[in-house]
């Protein structure tokens, strides 16, 4: 089959009047009609936008409906499973073709009956459970330690370079695809801080060397400038949420090539809706707190040249829904400066680089995920959500 289309956004080019051609599920050439030979059935886009399917580089496939913690310590794995497979139907009728679910206990599940097509959704690269320290971010703080040795389905906790030698084997032996760890404080956790650094050098390296030994890349929870250089000066692959980056982080970040993923949608929804939600008191006022930092931090690693990747922490409650992850794109366009070319980008080609598997972009060989637009982001960002049809490796889904 090929593709005709009014524009099409690679990921990484504009072209007026392209064309794709696919072949088995893949891309076998991208470029202009003129310059593209069809072949096949003809799909006829020629009066619209087309981009890559988009890609939320950090979410979570949890089935979670409450913002109360407690809610997540009582409910079940069954309900939990339930609710995440319609969640992945949300994502992928929203446009979302991948994600990279950075902390669930069923995410794997979902990822394997996504896969054999038994239920609809997107590509899904997981970390299984996120990894913390104990008294960490991935900690339930509020909780006596009993209810959550094994992190109440959220993340793991473990002290001691064994330990997380232990546990980055035990991700690898469930099947994850990358490895979620925690070297901040953050906004909902209840004791700790944003600025305060955690786990330390040692223990970091044992997590980033197990799992870089096999091929999974990292992901840092990092929001304070002293837990990202902890994080990038030990080989993290990607830095989440970054609050408060300062120039020693921006240098580490050209020096290492590791990718930022900011989530602004989440701090968003959290600062102007979440006193109606159930956000507790202390995350309210630690995302006040960080808001205007973090969007000079984006501001600054966009100009520093940083590789900066779409994604919204959304988990699934009314608050932070998914379906509405297109927000991020939006976000980047009126609170940092992104062009809608780039925030297509950062949705598209460089989050796609988060994660192993031919995703995010539409270049030879990549798969055939793409999506049409009812208008064009240039005129208005809010096009991103305006979705008429989306398309998986070739194949219409929605």
């Amino acid at each position: 089959m090929y593709v005709d289309c009014g524009t099409l956004f690679t990921g990484r080019e504009l072209i007026e009047e392209g064309r794709l051609r696919v072949e088995d599920g893949r891309v076998h050439a991208v470029g202009t009609q003129e310059g593209i030979e069809p072949v096949g059935e003809r799909v006829d886009r020629s009066g619209a936008v087309v981009t890559p399917g988009f890609v939320d580089a950090h979410l979570h496939l949890k089935g979670a409906r409450s913002m109360d913690p407690m809610q997540w310590v009582t409910g079940t794995r069954a309900e939990d499973a339930a609710r995440a497979v319609a969640d992945a139907e949300a994502l992928l009728e929203s446009g979302f073709t991948a994600v990279r679910d950075v902390g669930s206990d069923v995410a794997i599940g979902l990822r394997e009956a996504i896969d054999a097509g038994e239920v609809d959704g997107p590509r899904v690269f997981t970390s299984g459970r996120s990894i913390s320290q104990t008294g960490g971010h991935g900690d339930l703080h509020m909780f006596p330690r009993e209810w959550v040795d094994d992190g109440a389905g959220i993340s793991t906790l473990v002290d001691g370079a064994d330990e997380c030698r232990r546990v980055a084997r035990e991700r690898h032996r469930d099947g994850a695809d990358l490895l979620k760890i925690m070297t901040t404080g953050g906004v909902l956790s209840q004791k700790d801080s944003p600025q305060e650094a955690q786990f330390t050098d040692k223990e970091v390296q044992a997590l980033v060397e197990e799992a870089h030994r096999v091929g999974m890349p990292v992901a840092s929870h990092a929001q304070g400038a002293a837990g990202i250089k902890r994080a990038l000066e030990n080989g993290v692959d990607t830095i989440e949420h970054g609050f408060h980056i300062d120039e020693e982080c921006l240098d580490l970040f050209a020096e290492t090539g590791a990718t930022f993923v900011p989530t602004l949608a989440i701090m968003y929804r959290i600062v102007t809706r979440g006193e109606d939600h159930g956000v507790p008191e202390h995350g309210l006022r630690k995302a006040r707190a960080a808001r205007e930092a973090h969007f000079e931090s984006v501001r600054q690693a966009k100009e520093a040249g940083v590789p900066i990747a779409a994604g919204t922490d959304f988990i699934g409650p009314e608050l932070v829904p998914h379906g509405e992850n297109a927000l991020e794109l939006e976000l980047l366009v009126e609170e940092v400066g992104f062009t809608a070319e780039e925030a297509v980008a950062a949705a598209t080609s460089v989050a796609g680089q988060t994660i192993p598997g031919d995703v995010g972009g539409l270049a030879e060989g990549t798969h055939a995920d793409f999506i049409v637009l009812g208008g064009d982001p240039r005129d208005d960002i809010g096009h991103v959500r305006d979705v008429e049809a989306v398309y998986k490796g070739g194949t219409r889904v929605h």
